[in-house]
């Protein structure tokens, strides 16, 4: 599966790249495959896997920060792997055809 997330601290100043890059170095950690971007963070592996790491992203943020938003978008695909980068490759190669 793949999950799509986005954690913003709240209370915390109007400036929260460093607390967002700490939840992104929690993902990177993982081990999972993983995509950052300036909207969301994706990454990919099984159901409990995925939210396991979504929710010590959460945590880390909610030590520094007295409130937390996430939101989540989910694609649940059993049986599929590499969707981190086949569906952006499939959009790509129909590009090309022009």
């Amino acid at each position: 599966m793949l999950i799509a997330f986005s954690i913003t601290p709240l209370g915390v100043g109007e400036s929260v790249g460093d607390l967002v890059a700490e939840a992104v170095r929690v993902v990177r950690a993982s081990g999972l495959p993983n995509r950052t971007d300036a909207m969301f963070t994706t990454v990919e592996g099984e159901w409990d896997e995925v939210m396991a790491v979504v929710k010590r992203a959460v945590d880390v943020v909610a030590e520094r920060a007295p409130r937390v938003s996430v939101v989540l978008k989910a694609d649940v695909r059993p049986g599929v792997t590499d969707a981190l980068s086949g569906k952006v490759a499939h959009v790509e190669a129909r590009l090309a055809e022009g």
